[in-house]
């Protein structure tokens, strides 16, 4: 199974919306800081190499909307590895039980230098 990493996230009031709740490009917002908190570090290590993780692609499937008052969790996990992509699955939640949203993105590592897709470091695979 693989390991789940789970970060409280910062609500602001910059965050809302005309109806006083989470504008939903935001949680785009909440996916990207969860994932430099897992991969922070070892984001920067492969940069200095010339190694790009990009996102491919991203979805996310609203259930409930985040208001200023609510605690926001946001769980991710390594839910597939490929070749030179791996997919990323996100739970944005109150930790009481309530889901807000959940998401996937869909990484892609780049050789910057070379121009090209290469395979996924084994870093990123032990966390699968």
């Amino acid at each position: 199974m693989a390991q789940e990493y789970t970060t409280t996230i910062e609500l602001r009031f910059s965050d809302l919306d005309a109806f006083n709740h989470v504008n939903s490009a935001v949680y785009f917002t909440y996916l990207e800081t969860a994932r430099l908190k897992l991969f922070g570090a070892p984001f920067r290590e492969l940069m200095a190499q010339g190694i790009f993780i990009v996102v491919a692609s991203a979805s996310c499937e609203f259930k409930v909307p985040i208001t200023l008052e609510d605690t926001l969790e946001v769980a991710v996990q390594v839910a597939r590895i490929g070749g030179a992509s791996f997919d990323l699955e996100y739970r944005l939640h109150n930790g009481s039980g309530k889901t807000f949203a959940t998401a996937k993105t869909t990484m892609v590592c780049f050789d910057n230098r070379l121009k090209t897709a290469v395979s996924v470091p084994a870093g990123i695979k032990a966390m699968a």
